[in-house]
């Protein structure tokens, strides 16, 4: 009796070893499936980043504002007639821009502005 119990208990190993360590076993699949919810989330990701994208260029296409906006915050230009201000904090070390600005553009700019 105990050597049929010890048959038995050793063809239950042998059948339980290809469920949870064989090449469909359920490691493999739990290990498939986090990879795939890793893909997932990194395809979101991507996803999110091509909608903004997409909209971006869309803004570039359709409207003068994006192009505007890109220009005065990336290579700050500015309108033709506006004042550029600059205020810089109390411990800023920055020299201002409006030293360098001739006496003559100076007084103009005040006269635009009033």
């Amino acid at each position: 009796m105990r050597l049929i119990t010890l048959v038995l208990a050793v063809l239950l190993v042998l059948i339980q070893y290809p469920l949870w360590l064989g090449k469909g076993g359920w490691l493999k699949v739990w290990d498939l499936d986090r990879q795939v919810t890793s893909v997932q989330r990194h395809n979101d990701d991507l996803k999110a980043r091509n909608a903004k994208l997409d909209s971006e260029v869309q803004d570039l296409k359709n409207g003068t504002g994006a192009v505007e906006e890109r220009a005065r915050f990336e290579l700050g230009m500015i309108k033709k007639d506006e004042i550029f201000v600059q205020i810089l904090d109390a411990g800023s070390n920055v020299q201002s821009s409006a030293a360098s600005v001739p006496a003559a553009d100076t007084k103009s700019a005040a006269k635009a502005k009033n």
